[in-house]
């Protein structure tokens, strides 16, 4: 067993664990780390907790200190930085005519490099823009190529449903979603409907797949023949939530609803289908 903290360096971005020494550290503490870019200013969301040593990845680097409030102000003096970054970046683009979008950029906390994101279709030549910018900003520059939903990530917005974007607010990795995952919940397949504002599949897609892949362990498929108390009848409609089935019964000429513990109990359903 060893003892480590979790630490985020963005609002909504991934997890990375240090190993905190001496230090007893609580949620929302800021401790200073080194990181693969460098000394960077970073916010406790795990605190500090014994893990088995395979659960990370090893070797952890120690936290340097607790952050103080000089900390703070140059965390805020950067962002303030990057604005005026953003702006030349975008003169620089226009003025070699690149074909990219620059979405954002941040500087690492000891200021020993900027990173520009940006978005563009395919591959872009910016080795004359790296120039221009270094010897603008006279430190290290990094541009690198985000797809749209890591822009949605960074910009936010509000989503189809009228609440903040899932990604720019929680979610701190993606989840590969599929469109079988739309065909599982009867969701229409107009992409307008179920893709985000990054023009991809929404992320809320995944959330209740695996209710709806277990559901579709129990429940028959559509235009399945069932024997039910009622007579022969083919199922012509699934309700996952609640767990129903509507079956037309040829007999009666109409269609009823029954529960699946209902179908099981009559032997229409066997019992290993809910295993």
């Amino acid at each position: 067993m060893i003892e480590i903290i979790g630490v985020r360096f963005k609002q909504v971005g991934k997890i990375y664990y240090f190993d905190p020494g001496d230090l007893s550290l609580t949620t929302d503490d800021y401790v200073i780390v080194e990181t693969s870019r460098g000394i960077e200013f970073g916010r406790v969301v795990i605190s500090n907790r014994q893990v088995d040593e395979e659960d990370v990845v090893l070797p952890l680097k120690k936290v340097i200190r607790v952050a103080d409030d000089k900390d703070k102000l140059t965390v805020s003096e950067n962002n303030d930085m990057t604005k005026e970054a953003v702006s030349v970046c975008k003169d620089k683009i226009k003025e070699h005519q690149l074909d990219m979008n620059l979405v954002d950029a941040e500087y690492t906390f000891d200021r020993n490099k900027i990173i520009f994101y940006f978005t563009a279709e395919g591959r872009v030549d910016f080795r004359h823009l790296v120039k221009d910018l270094a010897s603008v900003f006279r430190t290290r520059i990094e541009l690198r190529q985000i797809g749209v939903r890591d822009e949605a990530k960074m910009l936010g917005g509000i989503g189809p449903c009228g609440r903040m974007l899932c990604c720019s607010t929680f979610l701190g990795d993606f989840e590969p979603v599929s469109i079988k995952m739309a065909k599982d919940q009867n969701l229409s397949l107009n992409p307008a409907k179920i893709s985000g504002l990054c023009g991809r599949l929404m992320c809320c897609l995944k959330y209740e797949n695996d209710m709806y892949e277990e559901a579709k362990q129990e429940l028959p498929d559509i235009g399945e023949s069932l024997t039910t108390s009622n007579g022969e009848g083919k199922v012509v409609g699934l309700n996952m939530l609640e767990r129903l089935v509507q079956v037309e019964l040829s007999e009666l000429e109409r269609t009823v609803e029954y529960t699946v513990d209902e179908l099981i109990d009559e032997g229409a359903l066997k019992v290993s289908a809910t295993e």
